[in-house]
């Protein structure tokens, strides 16, 4: 699917945040290279399951989700986007659940990491309220 140039802000910022309802993760851009920020929730794909951000910067992809507790809806929500956005040249992909609280146990959410390393070549990471990342 082609990138729509409306729902992309390209940017050289430092940081790059994506934040809804205290939930944040914030992509520190130390180089000042150009970043894409894609808002994918009801501007990029505005049906279905869908996360919120693709941050992409050079061949590296970072699907977004800031949820409140349904982890593993985010988890259906991040795969489903990764198969219609992910790039066939993608270098590197990680995909971030951001949520007020996870209520899954460490070993559920390691057999979903598992499934994404193997199904998507993508990193999982689940964290709380916010997260820092280096591009």
């Amino acid at each position: 699917m082609e990138i729509k140039k409306e729902c992309t802000l390209s940017t050289t910022d430092s940081k790059i945040k994506c934040e809804e309802n205290k939930r944040k993760i914030i992509f520190i851009n130390k180089n000042r290279d150009n970043v894409d920020k894609i808002t994918v929730d009801d501007c990029q794909i505005t049906s279905g399951l869908r996360c919120d951000y693709l941050v992409k910067h050079a061949k590296k992809e970072y699907f977004v989700e800031l949820k409140g507790e349904d982890i593993k809806h985010a988890f259906q929500q991040l795969a489903r986007s990764i198969s219609i956005l992910g790039s066939d040249d993608c270098q590197l992909r990680k995909c971030f659940v951001i949520s007020s609280r996870s209520p899954l146990a460490s070993a559920q959410i390691q057999n979903v990491r598992l499934q994404f390393k193997r199904k998507y070549s993508s990193d999982l990471i689940v964290k709380n309220i916010s997260f820092e990342e280096d591009l």
